[in-house]
């Protein structure tokens, strides 16, 4: 798991695996994340560029403080987020995390705890996957519903995964365990603990997305330009952690 903990955060508030994580990762003009920046974060940088990722994947054996929800376990993701820093001057750290600028569930019960215990912006849209494994590479898509549009992202790969290589964009793009949410007049942090993920080798994507009625402008901008880069990590077991104001 996660080296550092927070002492401050130590309350378990929702366990589950994630599996099969899509990212797609787009290189963007950071004057475009300012008004979405909480309080007090900061933008983080990967060797000066600034990345906002779509990312998809799949919530299993999902436990809400201990108890399994029925109906409401195994469900798919999708969010739109980028990539931020804060330095905790408590424990002298900087702790580097995301913001979340939308994010896609298919159940309304899912939405609004998030919504009311994290402050997040869920909405909810009918969802589906696909997960197609064959001996020597794995098809993984997700969809969601909107306006009577499905909107996809799609990926196959070669199998096995592999270890992330240290100091790469990979690294940076799957190596922030905090969340950052802002709030009216502060901002709220939570931990996600998992250990360092394994990546897929892509050679194939998809991608058919409505992105300025999903996400409007001027993320569509950015969005409809070739991804800087595309990744499937295997996913493991996450803790996300009770949240704290900062």
């Amino acid at each position: 798991m996660k080296k550092q903990q927070d002492k401050s955060l130590t309350a378990k508030f929702l366990t589950a695996h994630w599996e099969y994580l899509m990212m797609f990762n787009y290189e963007v003009n950071p004057e475009i994340l300012v008004p979405y920046l909480p309080k007090g974060v900061e933008i983080d940088f990967f060797n000066g560029k600034t990345y906002l990722s779509v990312v998809g994947f799949m919530f299993l054996d999902t436990k809400v403080l201990g108890i399994s929800v029925p109906f409401h376990s195994n469900f798919e993701e999708v969010n739109l987020r980028f990539y931020v820093k804060y330095f905790d001057g408590e424990i002298q750290t900087w702790k580097r995390g995301v913001v979340f600028i939308k994010e896609i569930v298919p159940k309304i019960a899912i939405a609004t705890v998030a919504n009311l215990v994290y402050g997040e912006n869920y909405v909810t849209l009918p969802m589906r996957h696909q997960i197609i494994a064959n001996t020597q590479d794995l098809q993984v898509n997700y969809e969601w519903k909107m306006n009577q549009k499905w909107h996809k992202i799609g990926v196959n790969v070669f199998y096995p995964p592999k270890e992330i290589p240290i100091n790469s964009e990979a690294e940076f793009i799957t190596e922030h365990y905090w969340g950052y949410t802002k709030l009216q007049n502060t901002t709220a942090q939570y931990q996600v603990e998992h250990p360092r993920w394994q990546v897929f080798d892509v050679h194939n994507y998809q991608i058919d997305i409505d992105f300025e009625e999903v996400y409007g402008q001027p993320f569509a901008e950015y969005l409809y330009k070739e991804p800087a880069s595309v990744l499937l990590a295997r996913g493991s077991e996450i803790i996300v952690r009770k949240g704290a104001k900062i």
